[in-house]
């Protein structure tokens, strides 16, 4: 009897669930899925705990989270401490985030001179997304002297990282000689990566060379094809030329007056009116017009995948 008693205990205990065990800590590559699918008060919990850990990772989410109000009010200053946390360890991401918030300004006022340094650091120790906007400082965008030949420098360094929005900046200073030799044949080429990339404002200026033959090859077809694709991402000023194009055709694009139309359309409503083009709507064939309002009407446009 004893022994089957003894056995029986042996059986339960063996039998005992899996979850009496504490179940294992959530790793912070959960956070980034939960903050990635915007369950920010989930991530929020994980990225405190790693916080306490003194994890750069958990510094910044939780920086970017106060600063954007992301399930939590918007808190600037608590912001700011956490990227202050992971920049002084000298964490280039964080220094970023600083950076910038600084130079947006946490109160009223931009800060620029404290923001500046925190740039220079992470731009110096090779992150791409602070080197093109310390470019973007030395252009004098946020108030400061224009220093041609180091923004040159800074969006060049991220260009050879692949930054589709530095390489559009160099190339604009290739066209314009500022900081660089003037070199059209440069510039298409770079023009031409970011392009590739998705950038829309760099699908039109690469399109517009194409088209024209300068800096690269003529090739009509081509450019407006390049054209198709920024007018495609909303760009309205690429709306208005392949609008143009269409309607009068040129060799490798056929006159299509329908899509002429509603590209024409949809510039205007994006704020790119053209007389000549109004013109013509009103005095095309009203079936025409329908078509063309409608196909506009449908239109969405696809997202920058160069944005962020």
């Amino acid at each position: 009897m004893k022994k089957t008693l003894a056995t029986l205990a042996l059986a339960l205990a063996l039998a005992a669930p899996a979850f009496a065990q504490a179940p294992p800590p959530a790793s912070f590559e959960e956070a980034i899925t939960l903050f990635q699918d915007k369950n920010y008060p989930e991530a929020k919990k994980i990225a405190d705990t790693y916080a306490e850990k003194n994890d750069p990772r958990a510094w910044l989410m939780l920086g970017s989270i106060f600063q954007k109000g992301l399930g939590v009010e918007v808190d600037l200053k608590q912001a700011q401490i956490w990227f202050q946390k992971g920049a002084d360890q000298s964490d280039a991401e964080s220094e970023l985030a600083l950076a910038m918030l600084l130079i947006a300004g946490t109160s009223q006022k931009p800060n620029v001179i404290d923001g500046a340094p925190w740039l220079q650091k992470a731009a110096e120790s090779g992150n791409a997304k602070a080197q093109y906007n310390l470019g973007l400082y030395y252009t004098g965008l946020y108030g400061t002297q224009s220093d041609w030949p180091n923004a040159a420098k800074w969006f060049k360094a991220a260009a050879d990282q692949g930054s589709p929005r530095a390489q559009y900046n160099l190339a604009l200073l290739h066209m314009d000689g500022k900081g660089v030799d003037k070199n059209m044949i440069t510039a298409t080429e770079l023009l031409a990566k970011a392009a590739v990339q998705g950038m829309p404002e760099a699908a039109v200026e690469y399109g517009v060379l194409v088209f024209r033959g300068e800096g690269v090859q003529k090739d009509e077809a081509l450019g407006a094809k390049w054209l198709l694709v920024a007018a495609q991402h909303g760009n309205a000023v690429a709306q208005n030329r392949l609008a143009r194009i269409l309607a009068l055709g040129v060799p490798g694009v056929p006159q299509d007056p329908i899509e002429a139309l509603k590209w024409n359309f949809i510039a205007k409503k994006a704020g790119r009116g053209d007389v000549q083009l109004d013109s013509a709507a009103e005095k095309a064939d009203p079936g025409m017009v329908k078509d063309a309002q409608a196909r506009a009407d449908a239109f969405k446009p696809i997202p920058d995948p160069t944005a962020n």
